[in-house]
């Protein structure tokens, strides 16, 4: 028998599925048996590739502890993998060694190595492989009358010698030692590798028995595994005609909220949307995703459903998404039709402090058994893989720098030149199972019948495979995802509502999309801390459109990818879009297909409608080109096939050349950062409601905002944007604040979790304390209640917590030392008597602001009593500020500017040039463009402000600063001294 490994066996395994069933069918070998160690992550991939070449696929697990192998399993049927994948899941899930002996399999065999058992200690379907090269121990052997029990064993782990040597490398970078350390015991055989089958049997022609043992257990395997079938949970009530009738009732409930009584179009779409849902059988699906969203809605969890579901109006209906398919006609037939050979999924957000309880609802609703995250695959990159190699052979840190440059080029024979065509090699290798972002899969069988379960940190199960062999085999995944701008949201509801006593309705997104301050702030670009639209690029370009509604918004929500911005279709966007009837159609159905969007391609449906309508592609293959283009196709022959196609077909309908590649360099432009338009439409929903909380509550939004850690900017930056809306920025107190930042009037109050070094604990501590009992009277009063350190204590008074008290700091820090003495540490918990502290007699103290502003930046990162601009040695500010750039466009001015943000970016000849964004003295933003050559010239020098000097450039309103000097200024030395 063959008994393979893939390189799905980590850091051990040299070859894929594919080179494992091309091997075997050019080695005329007739079935192949996949037992990768300790999982079962390439089966799926492995069976089908088999099939392709006419092999035989077969499963089973090699079971090991570390390096030791214990014994091996092989499936007889599906049953028997199952049985394996459950027998496997049971350990990992609990974190314990495989047991030295395994239980009797009904369906499924246990081939032991040999010379681990002796005749008369087999169990029923229990084995032992025999080595071609061990036979000579099988004359002096007991075994020698028991061949009945014995089966020819031959490990495939490479396909040749240059096989082993890259076998050698991983098992190296494995046990994380250097190369001429790795033993025998972590390595292979070297016999590890395919023979023609006469080759193999003729080794064992002396052992007739040996050999009908082994033909006779090979006939008894089988791994008939149906890859159309839907494997994902097939009813919600328990009955498919009852999930029809309580999907229709729900839709057309949803119907009247959404739409009314007497809309006869979203009527229509109801009805046509439930006939392809249910013919395909896809009811309990969306009633499962309906059930997920009723009990997140029941906790009172914000959430936003995306993706290709927001195609759907029974999805808008049951509130799966806010987003109206028929106000932005988006059409069903992108998420589902009858001819989509892949399931759908939806993609629901929600706060990164909540998803975890809605993934715990779904495993305690639907069972862990039938309950799983779905896994992931990361690879070897060649930088990693280089680097990984380089501490194999040894090589110090800087030389391993020098071999990961991009123009790294070393002589033919070298060491260096090894480990690259090593790296190369393993380049795009499986490297660690991982997790999903979001992906869980609820199956109608046990989910291990499917594949053994890891137990990654986040303490719910996972699959061993990725999302590629969850859809080749029929799942559906859930995306139960998180991000931030969901925890700005809620957040910032409960202040609201705690605060003003005011309860939002986050769904009345139509009235939003109407608000004038909420347009008012669009068109501005005041969006700072909102999701999505919040980026400089972002806010430039809301500026350059004027944008003000929710189409142009869903627009810019995807000409602001990569993608549509590096082929120059973004400038023509907005060109256009000003200029409507100054532009030419580069084609007919350029104009008949993207009307909408004035010819451009901006969503991954425009690649579909371009590539059917003007190349000729049909709607299957164009829909495999947009998904290469999402990243979620990992044919590259079948891509590669098509993208022909598309010329030929070009060809046939004689367009001039000229017009074909540019037609195709804007569509591969879009390739990996395209959005569906329904995606956009979704993104540019929860734009609108956190545009909304900053129009009406500015300060509690930026509180939100800063609690959940921001977005796309620093803590500092989002303090400053708070400021700007009137708040009065107060550093933390131990009587007023509260570990995370909170809002009082005008008055916000910094978390002490922004404290750096402040140790979690010491800070839940003494806010528990001052809650139970009323607020700190003075330094020994806290010091006696709270039991804190010497050290966190000093970092306290330097961060001014206990300016209630009246005192200076360094008369708090006497203060203190004198109470604790020499201890680190004072007595804990609350002293039974009060007694008044003794007096004593301190010099006096004097404490300048620019003290407490370098306490303040070595504390929490950025000043609160003042701004990086008070501390600067000169008075000047520069000769404008951005509000007066649009009136200086073509002159040369000085402007002072605290750096925010860079955008490193690649020229056409391959040089790095810089668009940053600054803050000038009265907190607003501006835009600077840096060229490769004042680049080098006049290079950043940290976060610090700048001189600056340049040209007042502007591109459709949005002015911009071209750098010509720049410098950092200096600051007022630090008086604390060391």
């Amino acid at each position: 028998m063959f008994i393979a490994k893939s390189y799905y066996s980590l850091r051990y395994g040299t070859m894929s599925p594919e080179e494992l069933a091309a091997q075997a069918a050019a080695k005329g070998i007739d079935a192949l048996i996949l037992t990768d160690i300790n999982n079962t992550s390439g089966m799926f991939e492995f069976v089908k590739v088999c099939r392709e070449k006419n092999v035989v696929p077969l499963a089973g697990i090699d079971f090991r502890n570390d390096n030791q192998w214990l014994y091996t399993g092989i499936a007889l049927n599906l049953k028997g993998f199952g049985e394996l994948n459950r027998f496997l899941t049971y350990y990992r899930l609990q974190g314990l060694p495989l047991p030295e002996v395994p239980p009797v399999f009904e369906n499924a065999l246990t081939i032991w190595p040999y010379g681990k058992k002796q005749p008369g200690e087999l169990k029923e379907n229990e084995y032992v492989g025999v080595r071609h090269f061990q036979l000579r121990q099988l004359l002096t052997s007991e075994w020698r009358s028991c061949q009945d029990r014995l089966v020819i064993w031959q490990p495939v782990t490479f396909a040749d010698r240059s096989g082993l040597d890259l076998h050698r490398h991983l098992r190296a970078i494995d046990r994380n030692i250097l190369l001429d350390r790795v033993a025998e015991d972590d390595l292979a055989s070297s016999y590890d590798w395919m023979v023609p089958p006469d080759k193999l049997k003729g080794a064992f022609a002396d052992w007739p028995e040996i050999i009908r043992t082994t033909e006779k257990i090979k006939e008894q395997l089988s791994f008939d595994f149906d890859f159309k079938s839907i494997k994902n949970k097939s009813t919600y009530t328990g009955d498919k005609e009852e999930d029809v009738q309580l999907l229709s009732r729900l839709a057309f409930d949803g119907l009247k909220e959404r739409y009314g009584t007497d809309n006869t179009e979203a009527g229509q779409r109801v009805e046509k949307e439930l006939g392809i849902i249910n013919d395909l059988g896809f009811a309990a699906y969306f009633l499962i995703t309906w059930d997920i969203i009723q009990y997140s809605l029941s906790r009172g969890f914000y959430h936003v459903g995306r993706g290709s579901g927001a195609n759907s109006v029974v999805a808008y209906c049951l509130k799966i998404t806010d987003v109206d398919p028929i106000e932005l006609d988006l059409y069903f037939e992108r998420f589902l039709n009858p001819k989509r050979s892949s399931p759908p999924d939806f993609d629901i957000d929600y706060s990164w402090r909540e998803r975890e309880e809605v993934q715990k609802y779904i495993f305690e609703r639907y069972g862990k058994e039938h309950t799983a995250l779905l896994g992931a695959m990361s690879t070897f990159q060649a930088r990693a893989a280089i680097r990984e190699l380089g501490k194999v052979y040894g090589l110090p840190k800087e030389d391993i720098d020098q071999l990961v440059r991009p123009s790294a080029d070393f002589e033919a024979g070298t060491l260096e030149r090894k480990i690259l065509s090593m790296g190369q090699r393993l380049a795009d290798f499986p490297n660690l199972r991982t997790i999903h972002a979001g992906g869980v899969l609820i199956s109608e069988t046990p989910i291990t019948d499917f594949t053994a379960l890891d137990m990654p940190p986040k303490g719910f199960p996972a699959t061993q495979w990725d999302m590629y062999t969850a859809e080749d085999i029929g799942f559906e995944k859930f995306d139960i995802l998180s991000q931030r701008g969901i925890g700005h949201i809620k957040e910032c509801i409960e202040i609201v509502q705690e605060n003003h006593r005011v309860t939002i309705d986050m769904h009345r997104v139509n009235d939003f999309k109407k608000d004038e301050r909420v347009k008012d702030l669009l068109r501005k670009g005041e969006t700072t801390g909102c999701f999505y639209i919040e980026s400089p690029a972002m806010r430039g370009l809301l500026k350059k459109l004027r944008c003000e509604d929710y189409l142009t918004l869903v627009a810019a929500s995807s000409i602001i990818r990569p993608g549509v911005a590096r082929s120059g279709m973004m400038r023509e966007f907005i060109r256009r879009f000003h200029n409507p009837d100054d532009f030419e159609y580069a084609h007919p159905v350029m104009k008949e297909q993207l009307g909408e969007t004035f010819g451009v391609m901006v969503y991954q449906e425009d690649v579909i409608k371009v590539c059917h309508h003007f190349a000729g592609l049909d709607l299957a293959d164009s829909d495999v080109l947009r998904r290469a283009m999402s990243g979620k196709y990992r044919s590259k022959e079948a891509f590669q096939a098509i993208v022909n196609k598309f010329f030929q077909n070009c060809r046939e309908r004689e367009y001039p050349e000229h017009l074909t590649s540019e037609i195709w360099r804007q569509i591969e432009s879009f390739a990996g950062y395209s959005f569906s338009k329904a995606h956009s439409a979704s993104y540019a929903v929860e734009s609108f409601q956190s545009l909304y909380l900053k129009a009406y509550y500015p300060l509690e939004f930026m509180v939100a905002v800063i609690n959940n850690f921001g977005g796309f900017y620093a803590t500092w930056v989002y303090v400053n944007e708070a400021r700007r809306w009137g708040a009065k920025i107060n550093l933390p107190c131990v009587n007023k604040g509260a570990f995370s930042t909170s809002i009082s009037g005008d008055d916000i109050f910094l978390g002490f979790v922004h404290v750096r070094d402040l140790e979690q604990k010491t800070a839940k501590t003494f806010i528990a304390e001052r809650r139970r009992n009323g607020d700190f009277s003075g330094l020994d009063d806290f010091i006696n209640r709270t039991g804190i350190t010497r050290e966190q204590l000093i970092l306290l008074i330097r961060l001014g917590v206990f300016r209630f008290t009246g005192k200076s700091k360094p008369e708090l820090l006497w203060e203190g030392h004198l109470l604790l003495g020499g201890s680190k540490k004072s007595n804990t918990g609350k002293v039974l008597f009060q007694t008044d502290s003794p007096q004593y007699d301190l010099p006096s103290f004097e404490q300048s602001s620019l003290e407490d502003a370098y306490d303040e930046i070595e504390l929490l990162g950025f000043p609160v009593g003042c701004t990086f601009f008070d501390m600067l040695k000169t008075s000047f500010r520069g000769e404008v500020h951005a509000s007066g750039l649009e009136q200086n466009v073509g002159k040369n001015v000085r402007m002072v500017g605290q750096l925010v943000t860079v955008k490193y970016v690649r020229t056409v000849k391959k040089e790095i040039m810089h668009f940053a964004t600054f803050l000038d003295s009265r907190g607003e933003f501006f835009d600077t463009v840096h060229f490769p050559p004042v680049l080098k010239a006049w290079p950043f020098r940290g976060d610090v402000v700048y001189l600056i000097q340049g040209k007042v450039v502007s591109e459709f309103g949005q002015p911009s600063v071209e750098v010509e000097k720049m410098a950092p200024l200096p600051l007022n030395p630090d008086p604390r001294g060391d």
